[in-house]
């Protein structure tokens, strides 16, 4: 017998010995590279950029996603990850930046190695009517489509006032339907849309592939919703990573708004994302 006859017996040895009607074993997954929202250490980074990535590598993490570099040219940003063997996939940039100044925000993110560039926030007059909705979606297709000339994705970031009915249809429906796949992309805060009472795997399901990041936080109980730590809260994440590769996932980010102590805090989050299996 060859090894390869072999092996083949081995398997189907293997799948033989379960009952019929059940599931063979699989191996359960995790999540490779843990990575962080440095908005959560921006107290840290105001003081010292230089010390807060190494702190941040330190603790394990393999990616941290932008909100501000803090002063710091595009170049030095780049020398301070390779420094500390990080990567920054993706960068939260203004509206208005969409607006004035595209192209070279675009020079700097892929100087810096970033793969998308993201809004995180709408204005009350970019969202207030369903026309209004559709006038920010053709500025981000715009957006997007000028990326790709940079080998970069544009992608909308959500809190929970997307997941409000405008004139009867909620925003974040509107947006991911006026917006063009081809050319915006979609980071699910998995912790906002839960607070406002959304179902992740079913925006998943109805939306496959168009959320290659998610925000990684907890939720308490209802009615308050207290953010927290990933895994003190009520979020069941072995349900919503199980479904990553429908929704596309490919980067996760550690965030929480306003932790009581930043550093231990990713450091408890990472702890436990590093541990889970799915």
């Amino acid at each position: 017998m060859d090894r390869r006859t072999f092996v083949g017996a081995l398997g189907a040895a293997g799948l033989a010995s379960y009952l019929p009607g059940e599931e063979p074993f699989m191996a359960a997954e995790k999540i490779d590279k843990i990575g962080v929202q440095l908005y959560t250490v921006r107290g840290a980074m105001k003081t010292s950029v230089e010390r807060t990535l190494k702190d941040v590598a330190d603790i394990g993490y393999k990616e941290v996603e932008f909100h501000d570099y803090f002063g710091r040219p595009p170049r030095a940003i780049r020398q301070l990850l390779d420094r500390n063997g990080l990567k920054s996939p993706a960068c939260h940039v203004s509206l208005d930046s969409l607006r004035t100044g595209w192209h070279r925000t675009l020079t700097d993110a892929a100087e810096i190695g970033h793969k998308w560039l993201l809004v995180a926030y709408l204005g009350t007059n970019d969202r207030n009517s369903i026309s209004a909705i559709k006038r920010t979606a053709e500025l981000f297709n715009k957006a997007g489509m000028e990326a790709k000339d940079y080998k970069i994705r544009f992608a909308y970031h959500n809190h929970d006032f997307e997941f409000q009915e405008v004139e009867g249809r909620r925003i974040y429906d509107v947006l991911l339907e006026e917006c063009d796949p081809k050319y915006v992309d979609f980071e699910m805060d998995l912790y906002w849309a839960t607070k406002a009472g959304a179902s992740p795997l079913d925006y998943f399901a109805k939306h496959p592939g168009r959320f290659p990041l998610v925000h990684v936080k907890d939720a308490g109980p209802a009615p308050e919703r207290k953010m927290l730590e990933v895994g003190k809260g009520t979020i069941d994440w072995k349900a919503i990573f199980a479904a990553q590769k429908q929704a596309g996932i490919k980067h996760f980010f550690v965030e929480h708004d306003n932790p009581t102590d930043p550093m231990p805090s990713i450091a408890t989050s990472f702890r436990y994302l590093k541990e889970l299996r799915f």
